[in-house]
């Protein structure tokens, strides 16, 4: 039996437990689990969020954002989406790391992106119970924002393993928000990489809207997410893709957002928004060319807070992504991200504590910024509406593209 909709009542919370960071590939890989414990210790020193476990004395009763604990997910709501084989090569792999490993790499597990490591089905399956709690906690009405930052395996393909993502938690989650009788579910995915894992999983579902900002595939990984990638049959439109040209900066990032995803949301009407938020958008990312700035990702931030409220009745539930500078960056950005979920933005100016640069330098040896933003405090990121269609610019092409291949299955215009 379905389970009733929500109320949207309730307080915000972060699924989070220190256990989380065994999702590891091991030294050396970009995807290191201490950009999780620096983002929830700074977040935590800074009263965002409250503090768990090995984070020690940071954090007070008086946090803004409740943390609640996660489970680990079942091998049946995994495989709502992942096909058997590759749980029971991934639960083999991490007994037995490198065994059977040609038949291993066939389902994306053993290579340079995707390692295998003792213990990594019990590791994947914890982060996809930390996104069931959030969808769970937000669809119940228990919380009307729920965050998980370790969340976002957004590659993850129902067959194999793909670019750093053993298991889709995102889209486990938007499964089981149609099984419990969902019928609109939007999602929108700012990760510098194309969201291409949850838009196969429902590329051919209209009840739910996929949005994908990312770098053109032309360029980067995965090397898909064209403008005219809209949805298979019967769902055509419901594939929304933009991909942008390297070099783009906040200010041609924020007016690509807000040409496509406010007018698509408010024509869709979700009952839910999820969101799932790589911060490799930043110019200092070693893995890819956009040039965005921590300013520039949080306005992004706010921007879909604000459309949670409007188009769904607040229910939002977010989780993190991509995000390879480890300390200087994604502590930051997720920080930022966790505050606006509690409802209570912090300014970029906020200076980050001196106890958690100090332990930035202790662990990684590396000088973190002194401040939650990169720019000048008084020059915030801005931008041109969506008024008039440049054609001489390679954003502008783009983003023209996406209205036009996209929006008229919406009933939209699709021209200024």
């Amino acid at each position: 039996m379905d389970e009733p909709a929500p109320t949207c009542e309730g307080p915000a919370v972060v699924v989070f437990e220190p256990s989380l960071t065994a999702y590891d590939f091991g030294p050396g890989h970009p995807m290191s689990p201490l950009r999780v414990d620096l983002t929830m210790r700074l977040a935590a020193e800074l009263d965002v969020v409250s503090a768990v476990g090995s984070m020690g004395d940071v954090g007070s009763v008086g946090s803004r954002l409740r943390t609640v604990p996660a489970p680990i997910a079942t091998d049946e709501q995994v495989a709502t989406v992942h096909e058997e084989r590759l749980i029971e090569a991934v639960r083999r792999q991490g007994r037995r790391p490198g065994s059977d490993a040609d038949a291993a790499e066939r389902l994306g597990l053993g290579t340079d992106d995707n390692p295998v490591f003792a213990g990594m089905h019990e590791a994947a399956a914890h982060v996809v119970g930390a996104s069931l709690e959030a969808f769970g906690r937000v669809w119940r009405g228990e919380a009307l924002h729920a965050a998980n930052v370790t969340g976002g395996l957004h590659h993850a393909m129902p067959e194999r393993a793909s670019g750093f993502c053993v298991y889709n938690d995102v889209a486990v989650g938007i499964r089981w928000l149609l099984d419990q009788g969902a019928q609109r579910v939007a999602y929108v995915d700012l990760d510098v990489h194309h969201g291409d894992g949850v838009e196969r999983v429902f590329r051919d579902d209209p009840r739910v809207l996929t949005i994908s900002l990312h770098e053109s595939g032309r360029y980067l990984f995965p090397g898909t997410g064209a403008s005219d990638d809209v949805g298979g049959p019967g769902a055509e439109g419901y594939a929304v893709n933009v991909p942008l040209p390297p070099g783009t900066g906040d200010g041609g990032w924020l007016r690509a957002f807000h040409a496509v995803v406010p007018p698509l949301l408010r024509e869709f009407g979700p009952e839910v928004l999820v969101t799932q938020h790589g911060c490799d958008t930043h110019a200092a990312d070693p893995l890819a060319d956009l040039e965005l700035s921590v300013d520039g990702q949080r306005a992004a931030y706010l921007a879909l807070h604000d459309l949670a409220h409007e188009v769904a009745g607040g229910r939002w539930v977010a989780t993190g992504g991509g995000g390879y500078a480890v300390a200087s960056v994604v502590p930051r950005a997720w920080t930022h991200l966790l505050a606006i979920v509690a409802g209570a933005p912090l300014d970029p100016a906020t200076a980050t504590p001196e106890s958690w640069r100090e332990h930035v330098r202790r662990v990684t040896g590396a000088t973190s910024p002194a401040r939650l933003g990169d720019l000048d405090p008084s020059r915030p990121p801005t931008w041109r509406p969506w008024e008039r269609f440049n054609p001489d610019t390679a954003l502008d092409r783009a983003v023209h593209a996406t209205r036009l291949a996209v929006f008229p299955y919406h009933g939209l215009d699709p021209l200024p």
